[in-house]
């Protein structure tokens, strides 16, 4: 078994996100941790198993394209890329601070790995989708990946983005929702109900698949079949996932959308954390 389909060892990449996601946000006082603890085994499902990348070559013009379109949950995005090697995870230290290359949201012309520069909510499929087009003019096989929180889908903009996507069948398009119906200042639901969600997508000609958004061997399934099916159009895959999963009272609050944990709250973070398997 390799690394890649190593799932125990694939979990313990996740638990080792997730402190690097607390440390960080502790450090600079600032940071959206509950969005970024609810996406944490999707970007390593990602980046250590599925995304064709090479961190010694973050400009190769063949590597699969992600998009993090939920911008501001940019810790989860930079404990990732640290670990996988783009840049020294010592880097998280400077996040958010005055001429870091890590800001508050990604920034393409900054930060090595990333491939675009998002931050405001509802445009990072619309990217994606002229991304795989352009790939798709080029002649290119690379897979454009592209994850939204599901706040962000209640944007008009993500279902003009869809309905082309769908209209023209782009291939190798691949959007993730993290699917976690927590979103600023309340549940998502009971802001502006995203329901029926998966028809919605289904609606606009993009097939759907729905997964466990931190079950590991279920994400490497998902994206797995993903991937076939894209060859013949877009794939929507919905995941739903837990806001601020992994410390427990942080999971399912509103309250930490943007909030840094303070000294307690790192330390009992970290505790629990250090000691969950």
């Amino acid at each position: 078994m390799t690394r890649e389909n190593d799932v125990s060892y694939l979990e313990s990449l996740a638990r080792k996100l997730r402190m690097l996601i607390i440390e960080t946000a502790h450090t600079a006082g600032a940071g959206h941790t509950g969005g970024s603890l609810s996406e944490v085994e999707i970007l390593t499902a990602l980046y250590f198993s599925f995304l064709n990348v090479d961190p010694s070559r973050p400009d190769w013009e063949d590597r699969d394209r992600f998009i993090l379109s939920k911008g501001h949950a940019s810790l989860g995005y930079y404990a990732a890329l640290a670990l996988k090697g783009y840049f020294p995870i010592d880097n998280l230290k400077t996040f958010d601070s005055e001429d870091s290359t890590l800001q508050a949201h990604p920034d393409m012309h900054k930060c090595k790995g990333v491939d675009y520069s998002t931050g405001s909510l509802g445009q990072g499929l619309s990217i994606g989708v002229g991304i795989a087009l352009g790939g798709l003019k080029k002649n290119k096989k690379f897979r454009t990946i592209v994850l939204l929180g599901d706040g962000e889908c209640q944007e008009g903009q993500v279902w003009e983005a869809a309905m082309f996507a769908g209209s023209k069948h782009i291939p190798r398009l691949i959007a993730i929702v993290d699917y976690n119906r927590v979103q600023l200042s309340n549940k998502v639901d009971e802001n502006l109900s995203l329901e029926p969600f998966a028809i919605k997508w289904e609606a606009f000609g993009w097939n759907v698949l729905s997964v466990d958004g931190h079950n590991i061997a279920d994400l490497l399934s998902v994206l797995s079949r993903a991937s076939a099916m894209s060859a013949q159009g877009p794939v929507a895959i919905i995941a739903n996932t837990i806001k601020g999963k992994g410390v427990s009272f942080m999971e399912g609050k509103f309250e930490w959308h943007g909030k840094a944990p303070n000294d307690n709250e790192y330390t009992a973070a970290m505790k629990e954390l250090s000691s969950s398997k």
